[in-house]
């Protein structure tokens, strides 16, 4: 053992991404298969990102995580599934002269260059790194896989293993093979868009997005119109109106699709509140700017999914 390998360390970091179509609602919570489809923009890490180093080590006695600094506890369902699944698919597929890195401690450190837990996607950030780099640990280093990994952690984290503008298809089947994020155009592809960050309050968010999720899903009558009705027509258009670089058609579906997400939020049992005294000012702000020029020039995205 002593001329083996006995600790393996990766650090990546990973972009966030703004959805112009809200993922809102799953179907497998286990898995975390979506109700819809959904689309975003991947943002310049050069501005936001998230920055994971992975250790395994055959000394390590246990897993471990930090995040900012701070230790947090490794117990956390999320985390766990994506250690299960690199540790699950690393036994299945290591030969006999492989090490038996399936059995180390783990230990993750991870940090964000932005607010935590604020709307900012801070989580689709942190796990798609963390599933970057716990896939380049063991050695499972395929676009599916890291997608998928990166799914099981959060899901609107797939998205951000890809640049440019990129769709998580929700996907038919049962075991959420088809459940995947697929670029529809790369990050050169429109060049003069522009994202302004406002970042109206770095509270966190009054209830998380998961628990959002599942109470909206719960209690709202109008979720299921959205997912069934509104979101495939709106795929379509926007995919087209990226495609031909549309801002006008790209703005109009984005801000629709913002404003509905937030009406199922007020519709959900006790309602949600995502957006603040701020942000409504800052909508009707750009609604004004917008009708002053006889165009729309700006776009609003609203809370982050």
């Amino acid at each position: 053992m002593s001329e083996r390998v006995k600790q393996i360390s990766v650090t990546g970091t990973a972009p966030v991404n703004i959805a112009v179509i809200k993922y809102w609602g799953k179907r497998d919570e286990e898995l975390v298969l979506p109700i819809n489809s959904s689309l975003s923009i991947t943002l310049n890490q050069k501005e936001l990102c998230a920055k994971t180093t992975v250790t395994a080590s055959c000394h390590f006695k246990s897993d471990q995580i930090w995040l900012n600094g701070k230790e947090e506890s490794v117990s956390n369902p999320r985390i766990q599934n994506l250690l299960r699944y690199v540790r699950s698919n690393y036994s299945k597929q290591k030969s006999s002269e492989r090490e038996n890195i399936e059995t180390w401690g783990i230990h993750i450190c991870s940090c964000n260059n932005f607010p935590t837990a604020a709307g900012l996607a801070s989580s689709a950030a942190g796990y798609a790194c963390l599933a970057y780099t716990l896939s380049d640990v063991f050695g499972l280093q395929d676009d599916h896989n890291i997608s998928s990994l990166a799914r099981r952690g959060s899901g609107s984290a797939c998205r951000s293993i890809l640049g440019g503008f990129v769709e998580w298809q929700m996907g038919q089947r049962e075991d959420g093979s088809d459940s995947i994020a697929v670029q529809i155009a790369d990050e050169n592809h429109w060049k003069e868009l522009r994202v302004l960050v406002l970042v109206v309050s770095d509270n966190k968010k009054s209830i998380g997005s998961s628990a959002g999720m599942q109470q909206s899903v719960r209690t709202s009558d109008l979720i299921k119109h959205r997912a069934d009705i509104s979101v495939p027509q709106r795929m379509n258009d926007m995919k087209t109106a990226i495609l031909e670089k549309d801002f006008e058609t790209f703005a109009e579906i984005t801000m629709k699709d913002s404003n509905q997400f937030h009406a199922i939020c007020l519709d959900t049992y006790p309602p949600i509140f995502y957006l603040n005294e701020t942000s409504k000012q800052v909508i009707q702000m750009v609604h004004q700017y917008n009708r002053l020029c006889g165009q729309t020039k700006v776009d609003i995205l609203g809370t982050l999914l």
